[in-house]
């Protein structure tokens, strides 16, 4: 589709000084409300620069000069299904989902944001932004002025029109098992390790991926013969929230869900099975029609076993795949979908388990969520070959750069930007890589880790402690500069080596 073709339905005019030309436009604190449906906004300037915003927790995301290739992910079909909207790819355009913003050649910055769900896409090039919706929507959000002012409006028009987390400021410190020991968990690990961190100051911490039976059979498997809720308790003793991870949403091939239930499953449009939801554990994983009764039920008894086990704080992985298209029982909104089964999920668990998103579209989270990952994974390295094409691609460079982006949301849910290493072992970033993903950290307000804590050193556990225990002082003064505990940090030189190689991709 042409950027011609998108410009469908009313045009208004934003001149640089004064009022939206449509009379429908209602002016709310820092802009305007439009009504719903197709629009272009001719903002009469002359824009350099472009924010896309992605679709889901690990969508390219950021600032990018308007004159150089779209930010998106370039040359991988299986990534782009996995880690953004596949179905609204935009090789030869600026365009992302639910808003867009353009900074001008006179210092002004032009938002247009999405209100409501139905998939909405918004783009821009030098003259105009435009926003659709792929089912109908919600009003539009207009703002024009500083950079800060203008998302910081957003932010609490998305708060108006879909609420905010009662327990989103209640976690700030997590250890998890990830990193340490990837899938490779089992009882005994887990207690020595809750044991290993001592006095260290955690909110939660959270048993990961390796737990289960496979990946959409949710019972323990027999590294746990006891089960769960004996780690629960270990936990809840040193103080702490019992965490677990899950992928609710979708399903292996080779999983007892998946053979039992192949009704389950949401189906292709053009009936050739059902759909690929995306690609993890060297395979790829399908999606529960979470709008058919029987996976609802499934759904319930999966998340009361979860708090009946005593855990309570959830991180939901690979969320997306509710969202995505295909043919379910109920036809409808895609994102509405994916709301009602994230609110399911919370009506069961209740309002006092925390509930973290990661591959989860982010509007559409707002309000039932505590808190939402916003970048790929930091892992032990910064860079390689496929961070260039790849902004949703795993490294600590690319996990950076997509939370820094979106602290503009921390208003609406808690911003994740991954975990930071203070351990050696086989990390290959540099100290002041670590520094950055530590300032990274305590700039949006969740420090969490996932080191072994067994094998730290004093030095390493000492700077961990320090990291956990005191609550940074954060000002921000430019896009990219903050002021943390009285430093200046700079993350203006990190962002400009991400884009390094990108310039031109796809062109």
């Amino acid at each position: 589709m042409t950027p011609q073709a998108l410009r469908t339905g009313r045009t208004v005019r934003l001149p640089a000084a004064g009022e939206p030309d449509d009379p429908a436009a209602v002016p709310v604190p820092g802009g305007w409300l439009l009504p719903a449906g197709p629009i272009t906004i001719a903002h009469g300037g002359d824009a350099v620069e472009v924010h896309r915003h992605g679709w889901t927790s690990w969508s390219p995301t950021g600032w990018t000069p308007i004159d150089e290739a779209p930010l998106r992910i370039s040359g991988d079909p299986d990534r782009t299904v996995t880690a953004d909207d596949a179905a609204n790819d935009a090789p030869d355009r600026h365009e992302g989902n639910g808003a867009v913003a353009v900074a001008l050649a006179d210092g002004r910055v032009v938002l247009l944001g999405a209100l409501g769900l139905g998939v909405p896409r918004a783009g821009a090039d030098a003259g105009t932004l435009w926003g659709r919706t792929e089912t109908p929507g919600g009003p539009w959000f207009v703002g024009t002025g500083d950079e800060d002012a203008v998302f910081a409006a957003y932010a609490a028009q998305l708060a108006e029109h879909f609420g905010t987390s009662a327990d989103a400021g209640s976690v700030s410190t997590v250890w998890c098992s990830w990193y340490s020991f990837f899938e490779d968990i089992d009882a005994e690990r887990i207690e020595q390790s809750v044991d290993a961190l001592g006095s260290l100051p955690f909110d939660v911490v959270q048993v990961d991926d390796g737990w289960e039976e496979m990946v959409g059979d949710w019972t323990p498997n027999d590294r746990f013969p006891d089960g769960l809720v004996p780690i629960a308790e270990r936990i809840a003793a040193r103080g702490a929230r019992p965490g677990l991870w899950l992928a609710p949403f979708i399903c292996l091939p080779d999983s007892r869900t998946a053979r039992e239930h192949p009704d389950w499953l949401v189906q292709r449009e053009d009936g050739g099975g059902p759909i690929v939801a995306g690609h993890n554990w060297d395979t790829h994983y399908w999606a529960l029609d979470t709008t058919l009764p029987a996976v609802r039920d499934h759904l319930t008894a999966v998340f009361r076993s979860v708090v009946d086990w005593g855990f309570r704080y959830c991180k939901l992985d690979f969320l997306s795949a509710a969202a995505l298209r295909g043919v379910r029982h109920r036809d409808g909104d895609r994102e509405a979908v994916y709301r009602d089964a994230i609110q399911l999920v919370r009506d069961v668990v209740g309002p006092d388990v925390h509930l973290l998103g990661c591959g989860a579209p982010m509007l559409p989270s707002i309000g039932v969520l505590d808190a939402m990952r916003a970048g790929p994974d930091t892992a032990s390295f910064w860079a390689s070959a496929a961070t260039v094409p790849d902004p949703s691609h795993e490294g600590g460079l690319n996990g950076l750069v997509g939370p820094l982006e979106r602290v503009w949301m921390n208003p609406l849910y808690r911003i994740d930007p991954d975990v930071v290493s203070f351990h050696d072992g086989d990390d290959t970033l540099a100290p002041d890589q670590r520094a950055l993903l530590a300032d990274l950290a305590r700039v949006c307000g969740f420090r969490s880790t996932s080191d072994p804590v067994q094998q730290l050193a004093p030095a390493e556990r000492a700077g961990l402690a320090d990291f956990l225990g005191r609550e940074p002082r954060v000002r921000r003064l430019a896009r990219y500069r903050f002021e943390v505990d009285g430093r200046v940090v700079d993350f203006g030189p990190a962002v400009a080596e991400a884009r390094i190689g990108r310039e031109s991709l796809g062109r």
